[in-house]
Formats: structure tokens, sequence, C-alpha cells
């Protein structure tokens, strides 16, 4: 009993770590709390301010595969390292740029310092994941939910810090980032580990057997324990052959009580909805799809289609709410200054924050609700967070009064947070735990597509609307129509997020509908 409750404890500081680690790695999601500033200081136009924006994301999400395989063969600890010495190497030049002012730094300089911080995130974040996905296999969705829900906070965290501490100074805020990112990293590092499993796990054999000249029969199953597997963490790699035992995964007391009940008459009758579950579930724990294998299947493309577009749609309000806030209180009320806009700003990248961080943690738990309770898919996250997207991009296109930006920012947050919240889950469900970490990183290139695409749209469309007044400085006092038109773009691609995980649900039912109908036919 002391062995299990060491164990636990152990798994728990690892979760614990992770969130910790995680709330340090979000922070590209406050660029919009220091870019205008930033832009206005370095006389930069809205594209140039996108671009550096840009290449954080593009750190983030294009490093992923190469960050994957390190995470998947090192172990998480590596990548850890590198993450935090990334995120201080990235901040701090920038920091010092802003102190010495216009020219100081080439924005080719300050995009290669801006995706070290993305590098830095997505490498710390990436083994965070990894590590709980792994310590809690049969409760991923909640397990990953903490660290990506601190993930979301983080750009919460250090702009309400930044805000009580010295407020409306850039430079104090961009120092904060590379001494408060790497502190973060380095005190957690000590915690993490991917804590293998205490007992190999029992399993139930199989009830149908194949007799000489019997045909299938019903019989007891028989409880025994497999060789452990460090790759897969226990899962057997016995293959699901017509007239072959097969294994079923019991990992603890408590997930294994259905088959236990009173009502089952013994481990041996399982009825046939339990048996297709139970099927379902060792095809989830035997899943070890990776690499360039991914490319051949139907459901990568699906979610990496899906994932895309919705991660641009939500990156170009993330990335650009802080030039919403300016041009909207520029025209409502040329009266007030540059601290009550930059006040305003702040808010808003913490709004974005806090409902990210909302949605990601109830995205996690409850997709874990659905499938385990109700059956049903996780895919129906992914419809709520289009929907939530969708209504955003139309509130985008028609306030006029920043008092009500908030809805934006609000909505902008919820369905990011959604969206991420269960992704990590999906793509363990579809192509297994053991190459998570890779699988994760082939996944975060279509970011790198639709976030350039629709985030630079944004600066050209802003910067068409823009004048350069008497100090250099580039500035838009239009309004809405400043950038209305990006957010016709950012609307499509919310509906067809829609009707794609409307067809993904669709397709995962079809699917299961007929490994189901394949198991009826062998058990007949």
């Amino acid at each position: 009993m002391a062995g299990e409750d060491t164990h636990r404890t152990f798994r728990i500081l690892s979760v614990i770590a992770a969130t910790l680690i995680s709330l340090a790695c979000g922070t590209n999601y406050a660029y919009s709390a220091w870019a205008p500033q930033f832009a206005r200081r370095m006389q930069l136009s809205a594209t140039q301010s996108n671009l550096i924006g840009n290449f954080g994301n593009f750190g983030m999400y294009a490093s992923g595969i190469p960050v994957g395989l390190l995470v998947d063969s090192k172990g998480p600890r590596p990548a850890i390292a590198i993450g935090g010495l990334a995120l201080g190497a990235g901040y701090f030049p920038i920091h010092r740029t802003y102190d010495n002012g216009p020219g100081s730094m080439s924005v080719t300089l300050l995009c290669f310092f801006s995706f070290l911080t993305g590098l830095g995130s997505c490498s710390a974040f990436s083994a965070c994941i990894k590590t709980s996905a792994s310590n809690w296999q049969r409760h991923r969705g909640t397990a990953t939910a903490f660290p990506l829900a601190a993930f979301g906070l983080s750009a919460f965290f250090f702009t309400s810090v930044s805000g009580l501490f010295f407020p409306e100074d850039t430079s104090d805020f961009l120092l904060f980032l590379s001494i408060g990112t790497v502190t973060l990293v380095a005190v957690s590092f000590l915690f993490i580990r991917i804590v293998p499993h205490l007992h190999p796990p029992y399993t139930a054999v199989s009830t149908f057997e194949e007799r000489a000249g019997l045909g299938p029969r019903r019989d007891s199953n028989q409880m025994t324990r497999p060789k452990p597997r460090p790759k897969d963490y226990g899962a057997s790699s016995i293959d699901l052959e017509p007239g072959k035992n097969f294994i079923l995964i019991i990992e603890n007391a408590d997930e294994t009580s259905s088959l236990m009940s009173k009502d089952s008459g013994g481990p041996g009758d399982i009825s046939p909805d339990d048996e297709a579950r139970h099927h379902e579930d060792l095809r989830l724990h035997r899943l070890d799809i990776t690499g360039m294998a991914l490319l051949s299947r139907p459901e990568f493309w699906q979610l990496f289609v899906m994932l895309g577009l919705l991660t641009g749609v939500g990156l170009m309000t993330i990335n650009n709410i802080g030039n919403d806030a300016h041009a909207l209180w520029s025209h409502y009320d040329d009266s007030v200054d540059q601290r009550f806009i930059l006040a305003r700003q702040l808010l808003h990248v913490s709004t974005i924050s806090f409902f990210s961080f909302t949605g990601r943690l109830l995205s996690g738990i409850f997709s874990d609700v659905l499938v385990k309770k109700h059956h049903m898919s996780r895919f129906w996250c992914l419809v709520a967070s289009a929907s939530i997207f969708t209504i955003a991009q139309v509130c985008a296109m028609s306030i006029e009064n920043p008092h009500s930006l908030w809805a934006v920012s609000s909505l902008t947050g919820l369905a990011y947070g959604a969206l991420f919240g269960v992704y990590p889950a999906l793509v363990a469900d579809s192509f297994g735990v053991p190459g998570l970490s890779l699988n994760w990183g082939f996944m975060t290139l279509s970011p790198v597509i639709s976030g350039n695409i629709f985030n630079l749209a944004y600066g050209s469309i802003y910067d068409k609307h823009s004048v350069i007044n008497r100090d250099g400085e580039r500035e838009c006092s239009d309004g809405l129509e400043c950038y209305r038109k990006a957010y016709w773009v950012t609307f499509a691609a919310s509906v067809i997020g829609i009707l794609v995980s409307l067809w993904s649900i669709k397709h995962e039912r079809d699917m299961k509908r007929k490994a189901r109908q394949e198991l009826e036919d062998h058990r007949a």
C-alpha cells in the first residue's frame, strides 16, 4: 500500500510540475500586450509587427516534429531544459532592443528571437503533455487538461502580475517575461518524470476460443499478467484476428468494476455492448501509429485540416486584439491617451487568456465525460469550439463601440481553449500514446500555414487604412474599418470548421459501427 501511495504521489507531483511549466509556455499569447507599444517605439508597420508575431507562432508550431522526436526518444527532461533556455534567450534580447530604441535591431533578428520564444514554449510544453498523458493513460483527457489550462492561463498570469507591480511599463514587462518563464521551468524541472506502472496490468483472456471441430464458444476468462512493454506502458501487442485469443487491458480495480459486477454472473459473462466497448478500449491501448505512417491515414488529414483552420482563426485575434482595441478607441474617443489604450489592451489579453484557461479545462474534462459516461464522441467539443469561433467573428465584424470588444476577446479565448483542451486526447485516441509527442508535432505544422495567412492578411488590411504621423508612427483611426475585412476570412474558416467537425463525428460513428459489426460477425 505504501508503494502504491508513493507511486500515486509521484504521478500527482508530475502533473503539478507539468502545469507550472505550462504556465511559462503560453506567453506567446501575450504578444498583443506588448506588440503595439513595441511597434510604435521601433517604428514598425502592422505587417512587420505581425511578421514578428508569426515567427513566434512558427517557433511554437513548426518545431513540433524535432521536439516530438526528442521527447519520445529521450524523455521529457532534455526538452524541458531546452525550452527554459530558449525562452530566456528569446525574450531578453527583445527587452534590450525595446530599451535601445529604433534601429537597434533589424526585423530579421527580432523574428529570430521571437522564434526562440515559440521554440522554447513548444519544447517544454510538448514534454508536459507527453508526461501527463503517459502517467494517466486511462484519464488522459483530464490529466492533460491541467497543463493545457495553465498554458491558456499564461498570458493572464504574466499580464496580471505585470499590471500589479509595474503597470504601463513595457520594458519591465518584457524583462519579467524573460526571467519569470525561466524560473518557473527551472523550479518545476526537478519534479517532472514519466512514472512507470507499479505493476504490469492484469489481463483477461477472451471468451472466444477456436476448438477443434466445435467452433467458437463462451468460456470463463482467465486472469493473467502479461510481460510489460516499456514502449507502450503495459499495453498488449496481441493482434485481434478471427479465431484468436485477445487481451482486455485491466489497469485498476475501479475501472474493471463493470466486468466484475453482480449482474454479470462472473467474469466470463460480458454483454455484447460491453464486449464491443472493451474491444474498442483494447484498440486504443494497442495503437502506435507515428511518423510517416500518419500520412496515409485519413484521420490524420482530417485532424490536421481542422486544427489548422481553427487555430488560424484564433491566432489572428490573439495576435491583433491590441490593434483592434487601439483602432476602436482612437476612432471612438480621440481624447484618450496611450496609457489608457495600453490598459485596455492588457485587459483584453487577460480576458483571452482567462477564457482560454476555462475552455481548456472544461473541454479536456468534459471530453472524458462524453466518452466514458455517455459513450459520445470527443469531436462534439470541436463542434462547440468552431461554433463559438463563428459567433466571435460575427461580433468582431459588427462591434464599433470599444466598450463591447470584450465579447470578441472572451469568445475567442473560450473557443481557442476548447479547441486545444481536447485535441491532444483526440490525437492520442486516433494514433496511440507512445508516439504522441511526435504525432502532435506533425499536427502543429498546420497552424504555421493558416496562422501566417490570416495574420498577414490582417496586417495588410490594417496597413492600408493606416497613416504615418509626425513622429514616424503608424496609426489607424478608421475604427472598425481598419480590420473588418480580415474577419470575413476567418468567419468563412470557422463555418468550414463546423462542417468538418460534424463530418468527423459521422465518420467516427461509421467506423465504430463497422468495428462492432465485425465483432458480431466473429461472435456468430
